[in-house]
């Protein structure tokens, strides 16, 4: 009676953990803007990024952290699992092979500690340069280029410097991050090129990827455009170093807070960097006024803030802001400008559209 009721007991601790499981595998991921905003920063190999059980893994860390904390999230173990089957098997064959090949035991025990890298050489592999390791050093770079950039004490001519070399750095992740998730068409017509191209279009590396060009190109500098860009550096940043160095006594000493801050704060970020682009967007109509106009730079850019009001990674935040200054500035409209009812119209129609 006492195994049975311990057995039961068992059973009942687990129910809230079952039932956690299966509200997370019930829940609406695709009309969630934030699934869409998570996934995408998800660093994971493309061959392993079609995989369900993947996909999954990431779904229940994605509800853990914005649904229910309570959550527990195993490990995934199927990589891990395959590397350890094989090891086993060749201790499987040993016993036999030690009856035939006796003789042979020194050569194979010396094969063995040849095969078998030292803890320093294990260790220097999991820093091999791969490529999330190339996207952390460029994104890195951006983070101290923007910041100094971003200052204003430092003379012009370095703030200059800093501004391009920093809206540089983010074209080059952002080119690399979008050719190692998406590749390229499977072939140059466009059959092939329209579905790759829509799939690409709403990904949030090609909205980074379109802002810096503009920004890069443009022959007017907006200090205001390093602050994007300083928020994309610093999010990827913090997010590599919290799942790479964990075990650093350096890390955990000076590093952990911030990085936290950073993952617990991506919301205000993505605020804060939304507020910018569309306060940008503002800044470009003024500068028509001035003598370093740029008409079209104008116009296009204003077709970038329109991509990203429908985007699934940046709708939301973009939606917010926009109904914000709505609410604001309607009322002063109506009262006192009722003439702009009709062109602000005609406007709000292409925008939605």
């Amino acid at each position: 009676m006492g195994e049975t009721e311990a057995g039961a007991g068992a059973g009942g601790a687990g129910d809230p953990q079952r039932l956690k499981r299966i509200a997370a595998a019930a829940y609406d991921y695709e009309n969630d803007a934030r699934w869409a905003g998570y996934w995408s920063n998800v660093l994971v190999p493309p061959h392993l990024a079609s995989r369900p059980d993947v996909v999954d893994h990431f779904k229940r860390k994605f509800y853990q952290r914005y649904i229910d904390p309570g959550l527990v999230v195993e490990p995934m173990s199927s990589v891990t699992s395959t590397q350890s089957n094989r090891p086993t098997a060749r201790s499987s064959t040993t016993p036999s092979g030690e009856n035939v090949r006796a003789r042979d035991s020194g050569s194979s025990a010396r094969s063995a500690a040849v095969s078998q890298p030292p803890p320093a050489e294990r260790s220097a592999n999991t820093l091999r340069l791969d490529g999330r390791t190339i996207l952390f050093s460029i994104n890195a770079w951006v983070l101290v280029v923007a910041s100094l950039g971003i200052v204003p004490i430092l003379p012009n001519h370095i703030a200059s410097k800093a501004y391009r070399l920093s809206l540089l750095g983010t074209i080059c992740s952002s080119t690399y991050s979008l050719y190692s998730t998406y590749g390229k068409p499977r072939a140059w017509n466009m059959t092939a090129i329209q579905p790759w191209l829509q799939s690409v279009i709403v990904a949030k590396d090609f909205v980074h990827l379109m802002f810096s060009l503009m920004m890069f190109t443009s022959n007017v500098h907006f200090k205001i455009a390093l602050l994007p860009v300083l928020c994309w550096a610093l999010d990827h940043v913090a997010r590599f170093l919290r799942r790479n160095f964990t075990r650093s006594s350096l890390y955990r000493k000076y590093l952990e807070d911030p990085c936290l801050w950073v993952e617990t704060n991506n919301t205000t970020l993505s605020l804060l960097c939304s507020n910018a682009e569309i306060t940008l967007g503002f800044l470009m109509i003024i500068s028509l006024f001035s003598s370093r106009r740029n008409i079209i730079q104008t116009f296009m850019y204003f077709h970038l803030l329109k991509l990203m009001y429908h985007a699934p990674v940046t709708s939301g935040y973009h939606q917010s802001v926009w109904a914000r200054i709505g609410r604001a500035v309607n009322p002063y409209i109506y009262r006192y400008a009722p003439f702009l009812n009709t062109p602000i119209s005609a406007v709000q129609r292409w925008w939605l559209r």
